[in-house]
């Protein structure tokens, strides 16, 4: 089938989350599986100093929302898929982040930038930019994409509509006035707009309840935290909406690039390694000890961090659980960046426990591989996950991950039972309670087993195990398509059953 993919980010072009990386990847699992697809995201202008040889595409006949607007074609890197870049420079070419000149503070017309987009995403799904193709699926992302599912239900020959939650915390939340200003219809399939059954939600507006009120079904990114989200404590305020959605809502995980990160074969690491030579494991914790200033020693257990350091990734719970980490014959780095006062208190503590901890305050690819790839295990202690990447990577590369037991951790992590020699077919470490206590505990258990080298060979080649590829999401995927398109979905069987 035709399927255009619409997000704000996009693997290597921008990146903020791991929206950018499931952009790039599932795309590329979906044309594996022979569908046609195409990629539309705004045109940001540390986007396109990055690009050479755009080509303009289409034509958009009238101004939008009072703009001149242009679509610009590339292809998805070392591939053939188109990518259309929505060029209007004066809502996207600025500097800074794509949703606000520092990563804090969204620009104040947010709702006018990503409410255009929208529209020009709504335009080439029903075949008006000029492009002379139409998709069957128009594959939303996140809440700047959330005003696509309504627009289309304006036409009566339509795509149909699937809208993807990466992180239900992100709403797109705005003022009435900015509702107003984007003149939107009134009612839609007999529904208010400004209504608590639609868009306004508290008083506000949100481009978020959009996307999940009017798309044909919605997802998000892993089992787990499609059932959290049901809830009180993960669900944001829209716990009860999704609920009223209920089997239009549905949770398919993500997976990893397995060439990009595969310790076979990784130019960032200092030795490559696999399942049946982990011995060799070890000089990348010798390169990390020494990236990180950290005296060399291969016997003391090494546990990393590679995250966002914000509220959300539970970098506090490190902070208050230090005391007694540091009392154990372990060591800690952590890479990257955030908020500023989680980053001052990491700066503190490091001074404090010279030589068993040290941080770099920066994201940088090269680093993030090469501690992936030598710590001994991996630290995330997330509030909450809608599904994570970097506990995927850590198993890939046979580095433990010790996890919160939430979302998208708890579906990719089988959990070792408690001081045992029996760890079956366990890949990491998990604890339940978000607290300094259980986390602790976790760490103990983690220690039992790494004492244990034939144990610990057993733990990491049991993660080292784990198909994590993007093509067990793109058949979900596909399958989910499939269930929204009635017509083809017959089409297809029918042809089948004529093939035999």
């Amino acid at each position: 089938m035709n399927i255009l993919f619409a997000c704000s980010e996009l693997y290597p072009l921008i990146k903020t989350g791991g929206l950018a990386d499931v952009a790039y990847n599932l795309p590329l699992a979906l044309k594996k599986q022979g569908h046609r697809v195409r990629i539309v995201l705004p045109a940001y202008r540390s986007l396109l100093n990055d690009l050479s040889h755009l080509k303009a595409v289409g034509q958009i006949a009238t101004t939008v929302q009072g703009y001149e607007v242009s679509l610009l074609k590339t292809n998805l890197k070392n591939t053939d898929i188109p990518v259309y870049l929505v060029h209007c420079p004066a809502l996207f070419d600025r500097p800074g982040g794509p949703y606000g000149e520092y990563s804090d503070v969204g620009w104040d017309d947010n709702a006018e930038r990503f409410g255009m987009f929208c529209r020009i995403v709504t335009l080439i799904g029903t075949d008006r930019a000029g492009l002379n193709w139409q998709p069957d699926m128009v594959h939303c992302n996140d809440w700047h994409t959330g005003l696509v599912p309504l627009l289309l239900r304006v036409y009566k020959t339509r795509p149909r509509c699937l809208y993807t939650i990466h992180n239900l915390a992100y709403q797109g939340l705005f003022s009435k006035a900015d509702f107003t200003a984007l003149k939107l219809p009134e009612v839609i399939d007999g529904v208010r707009l400004w209504n608590f059954r639609a868009l306004e939600f508290h008083g506000k507006m949100s481009f978020i309840k959009a996307g999940i009120v009017f798309a044909d079904a919605v997802n998000t990114v892993s089992r787990g935290y499609a059932q959290e989200v049901l809830s009180t404590e993960f669900g944001c305020g829209l716990d009860g909406l999704l609920g009223f959605v209920g089997e239009r809502f549905s949770g398919i995980g993500n997976g990893i690039d397995s060439q990009l990160w595969d310790p076979g074969n990784d130019h960032f690491i200092e030795t490559l390694y696999g399942p049946s030579s982990l011995h060799r494991k070890i000089f990348n914790k010798l390169a990390v000890q020494a990236e990180f200033h950290l005296p060399n020693n291969h016997e003391r257990l090494l546990l990393g961090v590679v995250s966002r350091l914000t509220d959300q990734k539970g970098i506090d719970l490190i902070l208050e659980t230090l005391p007694l980490m540091m009392q154990q014959g372990l060591d800690l780095v952590v890479l990257g960046s955030g908020d500023k006062k989680i980053e001052q208190a990491l700066e503190q503590a490091a001074r404090k426990y010279p030589g068993r901890l040290s941080v770099k305050l920066i994201y940088d690819e090269r680093i993030a591989h090469l501690v992936i790839a030598g710590a001994d295990a991996l630290l995330i202690p997330s509030r909450y996950e809608p599904c994570g990447l970097t506990q995927m990577y850590a198993q890939r590369y046979g580095t433990v991950p010790v996890a919160h037991a939430v979302g998208g951790l708890a579906d990719t992590i089988i959990d070792i039972p408690p001081y045992s020699e029996d760890i079956a077919d366990a890949t990491g470490v998990l604890f339940w309670e978000h607290s300094s206590s259980a986390m602790f505990e976790a760490l103990l258990r983690l220690e039992f087993v790494y004492g244990n080298l034939l144990l610990w060979r057993e733990l990491q080649r049991a993660g080292m195990g784990e198909n994590f590829s993007w093509d067990h999401s793109a058949k979900a995927y596909t399958n989910l398509y499939d269930s929204l398109l009635p017509e083809l979905h017959c089409y297809l069987s029918l042809n089948k059953s004529m093939k035999k």
